[in-house]
């Protein structure tokens, strides 16, 4: 959740809806990328199990924490930039309206 309003320029945040797509995305990634450096350090060197879980619960925490922040603001950056708008009450109706062209 955004605050409502920017604190420097008092742009309204509450138009803006980025949803859970950022988190799921970056979740499916990051953990790709997990696996494929633990597998990577479990060939190279062979630790002991509580060593992959000392390294990488930490480092997946972080990185999903750290970098919902910053999916989620490029997100709202890029609605903002291309006028994206919530579909719904007239924008829907005037939308369908244009395409009964048959």
């Amino acid at each position: 959740m955004f605050a409502e309003r920017c604190r420097s320029c008092g742009l309204d945040l509450s138009r803006f809806n980025v949803g859970d797509g950022p988190a799921a995305f970056l979740t499916l990634i990051i953990g790709a990328v997990v696996v494929g450096l633990a597998l990577w350090l479990d060939a190279a060197v062979r630790p002991p199990f509580w060593v992959h879980a000392l390294i990488w619960i930490p480092f997946t925490a972080l990185a999903v924490v750290g970098g919902l922040r910053v999916s989620k603001a490029w997100l709202l950056q890029a609605e903002y930039h291309n006028k994206a708008r919530e579909a719904g009450g007239s924008d829907a109706a005037s939308s369908s309206a244009g395409d009964d062209t048959q």
